[in-house]
């Protein structure tokens, strides 16, 4: 079967007079390229050149040969070039997935920031509060907490993360100081709805020491925000992202509580990820958008 490399072949034959010196242009041997053209002119069932000790020159079949040949490869590279513009440009729409909470709170309210910067770009945004299957839902990028499990996919992270345990002030005066994990009996914690069991939360002191405390409450969700709501509002004590409170602490309307210990309700090692396939022609759009949301988490 005739390939594009034999028409390239070919051409470079014609244009340079002779197969040594196309070899030579190719990095090929004389007898290489001579095979190559005995095959060309066999695959076609037709002689193309004729051959003497001091000249090529092209047959009739050879001469509309060439000529054709010259315009499919000149339309081959044209279609190279114009796959490759529309590579590198940063245009088109963007599929992406966040969980729920740091969407809402950090990636949504900064689309429109970057929906100015690169105005070719149009978002598909998508939340929930599960990680997003990228290939059967054709997402470009899924915005991940946790821990990482999916070695088929590359990531990038955004940010550390550590869950702080915390209440408002408010609460704290009415319902008393939280010192240890052992004083969450008597008060009342916010608990993410994993499954139906008892919500156990972890704390992990500076010795390496690990207590597992089973807490209860009056309000569950599976929802982060409404968790985070509940916290400000002083229902209870809630169990969050140190980046979704990092503000509030700040400003005074929630306390930490057992600074002295890491704490979770599952792993301990958290991050925020971007999560995109395997690709080793990352899309311009793809591309600023990750560099996007490193500049972002930067600030968090």
């Amino acid at each position: 079967m005739t390939t594009i490399r034999d028409m390239e072949l070919f051409v470079e034959v014609i244009h340079r007079g002779s197969f040594s010196a196309a070899g030579r242009h190719l990095g090929l041997s004389p007898a290489s390229v001579s095979r190559h053209m005995n095959a060309l002119e066999n695959s076609l069932g037709v002689r193309l050149l004729n051959r003497t000790s001091r000249n090529l020159t092209l047959t009739d079949a050879g001469q509309q040969y060439f000529e054709k040949v010259e315009h499919i490869l000149a339309d081959v590279r044209d279609i190279h070039e114009t796959v490759s513009q529309m590579q590198r440009a940063v245009r088109g729409t963007l599929r992406v997935h966040s969980r729920m909470l740091v969407g809402i709170l950090h990636v949504v309210p900064a689309l429109p920031r970057f929906m100015q910067a690169f105005p070719d770009i149009d978002v598909d945004m998508r939340l929930s509060n599960f990680p997003a299957d990228l290939i059967e839902q054709n997402l470009d990028v899924d915005i991940r907490i946790g821990s990482l499990t999916d070695s088929s996919l590359i990531s990038r992270k955004l940010r550390s993360s550590e869950r702080v345990l915390c209440a408002t002030p408010g609460y704290l005066e009415r319902h008393g100081a939280v010192g240890r994990p052992e004083d969450l009996v008597h008060h009342n914690c916010l608990s993410y709805r994993i499954n139906l069991g008892e919500p156990t939360w972890r704390f992990l002191d500076r010795d390496g020491v690990l207590t597992e405390m089973g807490v209860s409450g009056n309000y569950q969700s599976d929802n982060g925000q409404a968790l985070l709501m509940a916290t400000i509002a002083g229902v209870g004590i809630g169990l969050m992202a140190d980046w979704a409170v990092k503000e509030h602490l700040a400003a005074g309307r929630l306390v930490r509580l057992c600074p002295g210990y890491r704490v979770s309700h599952i792993e301990f090692e958290n991050g925020v990820y971007a999560v995109y396939p395997q690709n080793r022609h990352l899309s311009a759009k793809v591309r600023v958008f990750i560099d996007f949301l490193v500049d972002l988490f930067k600030t968090l």
